[in-house]
Formats: C-alpha cells, structure tokens, sequence
C-alpha cells in the first residue's frame, strides 16, 4: 500500500469522520471513502466501524493504524534527513520553551544564535509543557525545554534532564515582610503568591506544610506561565513571587525585589529538560541548540 493511502487512514482515525478527514487531507469525500475500502480490501480487514455519529477503528483498525503511524513517521523523518544530507546547511528550526527557560537562560540562547548564525530563521513557542508536548506530537516543533517533573510516561519521547534552576520567594522592596529576617509559609501565604503552574510534587508539599488537604485544595493568588508578568505584579503590590533565582536577578540587583526566608520550606528549584521525539533526528541547527543548552544528565527514557 503506498504512503498516502495510509495518510488516508490515519486522518479517518484523527478525525473519526469522512467528511472531516477528506477535508484534512484535501480529496473529496467519495475518493476518501474509494481509498479506504481500497485499503480494506488489500489488507483483509475491516479497519473502521461506520456508526451515525462517529467513524472508529475496530481492534484490527488500532493494531493497524498504530503501525501506519510508525510509518509515516519514518518516511517524514526520511525525507527530511536526505534534504539535510543533499543541502549540508544548518537550515531553520522551531522549538518551545516553558516559562522558566524562557525567564532564565533563553534570552542570553537566543542573543547568541542571532550573532553566530544571523542567516538562520527561529521560531520558538513558550508556554506550558502540555501545550508544547502537543505541538511535539504533531511536529510543529522539534524539540522542547521545560520542566519535565509532570510529564506523563510516554514511549514515543525521550527526555535528557538539564541542570535545575534555584528558585525562592520575593517581594517588593516596603514590603510589610520584606525587612524580617525569617516569616513563616503561613505568612507568606496570607499575602497571596503568584507563580507559574506547580509541578504536582511542589503542590502536595506545600499543602502538606499548609494543612491544606489534597494538593488539588492548595489555591494560589495567581497562577500564569509570563514569568515578566508575574514579576510586574510582585513589583506593584503585596503579591509574593516564587520564581528561579535567575529569573530575578536584575531586579535583586537593584533591590526592587527582596528574597525572603522561609522558616521549614525545602529548597525549591525548577527540574527542567529537553524533550524530544524518539527516533527523529533533530536538524542541524535543532542540535546545535540543544548542545548549548545548560545540559545535566542522560537521558530519561
């Protein structure tokens, strides 16, 4: 069966409608419907229960389709790989990054590309890591960076651990705890933190030093993944931010944000690593930027 036919199918399975897959994939929807029962024929399977409201594999379809998957992944990465061989140039890339990255070592990243490699286009995404793990899975990007401590188990990704990011807490300089040398988490709290989105690790022990009930019970003041944002409001009013120490160097600096310490809180940091799809090979310029990433580790699988 040729590649598009199975192009074919995997679209039928994504969108579990004809109408919708022949759009996908721009044919009508009568030549859709010829090339799958083509491909019925030709496999002796029936792949796809036709039911009124939606189309869906059978159990032969899934064994199938999961296959067809692996295939024209394959054939992409191919085609790809010998466009890079034929060109022998660093070529364009697209990555993501989360807001930490993004707060901490993107900017010095990218500043250095720009310089070494002016000719080159980058396109980088910063948002959560379960928006960039779905850009990932549809190959929107080729890589990501973020923290990685909520990932779900996935065999199709390989993730190599960089070196984590400390992180404390701040607020503005007149702040009404800005001068004592120590305050409480409780303290803390009655002021309201802002943050990024809590790894679920981070969430159950500070619920557990609130006396908050479950993780899922522990309310934050204002959770947002602009770490510049969040700073701007910490900078405004009584917020407490906890962010990497990087990210809130200048402002340390200057003294507009003061650290606070913590009496009985654990060390906090950000785990952060590289994401990437098992058995693609990155492009050039994907691996160059990945090298001068801050790595530490091997890779998780």
């Amino acid at each position: 069966m040729d590649l598009k036919r199975w192009t074919h199918v995997i679209a039928v399975a994504d969108r579990r409608s004809f109408a919708r897959a022949a759009e996908q994939v721009h044919i009508s929807q009568p030549a859709l419907t010829r090339s799958i029962q083509a491909a019925e024929a030709e496999l002796g399977l029936r792949l796809f229960d036709r039911g009124t409201q939606e189309v869906l594999p059978t159990a032969a379809g899934e064994f199938v389709i999961t296959r067809a998957r692996q295939l024209i992944f394959n054939s992409r990465c191919l085609e790809r790989d010998v466009e890079l061989y034929l060109n022998r140039t660093l070529g364009d890339t697209a990555f993501g990054v989360g807001p930490f990255p993004a707060a901490t070592f993107l900017p010095s990243l990218l500043a250095g590309l720009r310089r070494d490699f002016p000719g080159v286009n980058l396109r980088v995404e910063v948002s959560n890591w379960q928006l960039l793990l779905t850009r990932l899975r549809e190959e929107d990007i080729e890589f990501f960076v973020a923290e990685t401590r909520d990932l779900p188990a996935d065999p199709r990704i390989d993730v190599r651990p960089l070196r984590k990011e400390p992180g404390g807490t701040y607020v503005r300089a007149g702040h009404p705890l800005a001068a004592r040398k120590a305050v409480t988490l409780r303290q803390v709290w009655e002021y309201g933190v802002a943050t990024v989105r809590l790894p679920q690790g981070v969430r159950a022990v500070l619920a557990r030093l609130l006396e908050a009930g479950s993780p899922s019970e522990l309310r934050l003041a204002l959770e947002c993944d602009d770490v510049d944002v969040l700073k701007a409001v910490a900078l405004a009013c009584d917020t407490v931010l906890a962010a990497p120490h990087a990210a809130v160097a200048a402002e340390l600096a200057s003294r507009t944000l003061r650290p606070l310490t913590v009496s009985g809180l654990p060390p906090l940091f950000s785990s952060m690593g590289v994401v990437t799809l098992r058995g693609r090979t990155p492009s050039p310029m994907a691996d160059l930027v990945i090298r001068r990433l801050p790595a530490d580790g091997a890779t998780r699988q």
